[in-house]
């Protein structure tokens, strides 16, 4: 699936750290077929030791031979990036980004290449459980598809979705989600710090919990809020909660949360900057 030519990430951050070593361990890829590129040696050199791939100082350089271009840069680095490697990136080769927001035509315009897929993980991917949802651009033939497959699946599971809006949905549900989980776990342990529970105990009833939930869910059949009514006694401690969170506006407040991120995503995108109230 992978030939001679490297895989070369641009951005070496957590994410291209989390696939290249996914990759090396579990997807037949040899160190020296990845190419780390990017400004900071210091950091370069710390991913050769650990995982004894190749490293670069110059992006441009770099993606002259690559056979897959990955950008994982951050967002507000993304046009002086683009800019840089602008008609380097071989005619046949395929460019994946990672880059929230970032429109397959700002990545196609700023590049001049066509062959492009645009990918929305989630931090889940860099313990190999995370969600990507990806679509791609006409010119990305079967051997493209078959390599970012390959590629996304060293962070979890993929969808592929056939239009580009889906992405920045995507971002606001999965992408941004693992925020929503981790500040609803925080509550919940610090409610139960606040009845007089011992920290590291709150902490392991509700992981354990919020484990527990999904795997029964994922067991079961049943729609979400038919498992809700099974735990839900009339006039029990479980109805009394869930009418406290339901007057405070908690479903609202969430989907008013995941709207904003999808709001944002798409302002992002359009190089918009956040108005300030």
């Amino acid at each position: 699936m992978f030939d001679r030519a490297p895989i070369v990430f641009v951005g070496p951050g957590v994410m291209a750290e989390a696939m290249a070593s996914s990759l090396i361990a579990r997807g037949g890829l040899k160190p020296e077929q990845v190419i780390m590129s990017g400004p900071r040696l210091q950091k370069l050199e710390a991913l050769h030791d650990r995982l004894a791939v190749r490293i670069s100082e110059d992006n441009r350089q770099a993606v002259g031979s690559a056979g897959v271009v990955v950008l994982t840069v951050k967002p507000q680095t993304l046009q002086e990036v683009l800019a840089d490697l602008a008609g380097a990136v071989p005619s046949d080769s395929l460019v994946l980004s990672i880059v929230a927001g970032a429109k397959i035509k700002t990545l196609a315009d700023g590049l001049q290449h066509s062959a492009i897929v645009r990918a929305m993980p989630n931090t889940p991917g860099q313990v190999g459980a995370g969600i990507t949802v990806w679509t791609a651009t006409d010119t990305v033939n079967q051997e493209h598809r078959a390599q970012t497959k390959a590629i996304l699946a060293a962070l979890g599971q993929q969808i592929e979705v056939e239009h580009e809006d889906y992405l920045d949905m995507a971002t606001a549900l999965s992408g941004t989600g693992p925020a929503y989980v981790y500040l609803f776990m925080e509550a919940m342990i610090d409610a139960g710090v606040h009845m007089g529970f011992p920290r590291r105990i709150a902490e392991q009833l509700v992981v354990e919990t919020i484990l527990g939930s999904i795997a029964y869910y994922q067991a079961s059949p049943s729609h979400p809020a038919r498992l809700r009514n099974q735990v839900t006694s009339p006039g029990g401690t479980s109805a009394e909660a869930l009418y406290f969170l339901e007057k405070a506006g908690f479903r609202t407040a969430l989907a008013r949360a995941i709207w904003a991120a999808y709001e944002r995503s798409v302002q992002l995108g359009e190089g918009k900057r956040r108005s300030v109230d």
